[in-house]
């Protein structure tokens, strides 16, 4: 049994996680761009598929994680009641964050490739359910749990950066003021978890932006 196990990591060591993690879905999301936002409507079987990737990729990430002596346990996140109430406050918080950041932007860009997408989604719920689980887990396991943490002796504010950076680029897919938005709403959740250290409520706060706007 390994006596010293570590949480912080390297530039190169963060880059490949991430690489491995969201390198995929910064590529897509970069097609959707070129491609001039025309991605189609979330489906069940898009999500499933993402859902099916992260799930492998995350597997593949801590098991590199594991055998390099990392502290995988501790980016487990522990479900509280605590957690939950904390979640649904700072999702509150984020709502009006991305509110108070796109505000000013809003007149001049119109719909946005996000809105056109939700609205003519095809998913069931219980679809949207599982995703929103899974996705929430995935993205702040990775970009807060590990990122944002690991990188904590880098300065706190290269740490925020740098997951905020990759939080927001595979997020492009979404528009100008989606990828505002995603700021925003990475920014307040960074903020939280450097505050209270509470990686579930971040979990929880994401799981319910994946879920509330397919209601």
């Amino acid at each position: 049994m390994r006596s010293t196990l570590r949480t912080n990591t390297s530039p190169l060591e963060a880059f490949a996680i991430s690489v491995i993690c969201f390198g995929w879905a910064i590529y897509s999301s970069i097609q959707a761009v070129s491609a001039g936002f025309n991605g189609g409507a979330f489906t069940d079987a898009n999500l499933m598929s993402t859902t099916v990737i992260e799930i492998i990729f995350g597997g593949i990430a801590f098991l590199i994680l594991y055998v390099r002596g990392f502290a995988i346990s501790t980016l487990y996140p522990t479900p509280s009641l605590t957690g939950i109430a904390v979640g649904i406050a700072t999702y509150v918080v984020a709502l009006g964050a991305v509110w108070i950041f796109t505000v000013p932007f809003t007149s001049s860009q119109g719909a946005q490739p996000i809105d056109s997408m939700v609205a003519q989604a095809s998913v069931s719920l219980s679809t949207v359910v599982l995703s929103a689980l899974i996705n929430g887990a995935y993205e702040e396991i990775f970009l807060l749990g590990f990122l944002l943490r690991g990188m904590r002796g880098y300065g706190l504010s290269i740490a925020m950066g740098v997951s905020l950076l990759v939080r927001v680029l595979y997020h492009l897919y979404q528009g100008p003021l989606g990828a505002v938005s995603i700021f925003a709403f990475g920014l307040v959740l960074s903020l939280n978890y450097v505050r209270t250290g509470s990686l579930f409520s971040a979990v929880f706060a994401h799981v319910l932006t994946d879920i509330i706007p397919f209601l």
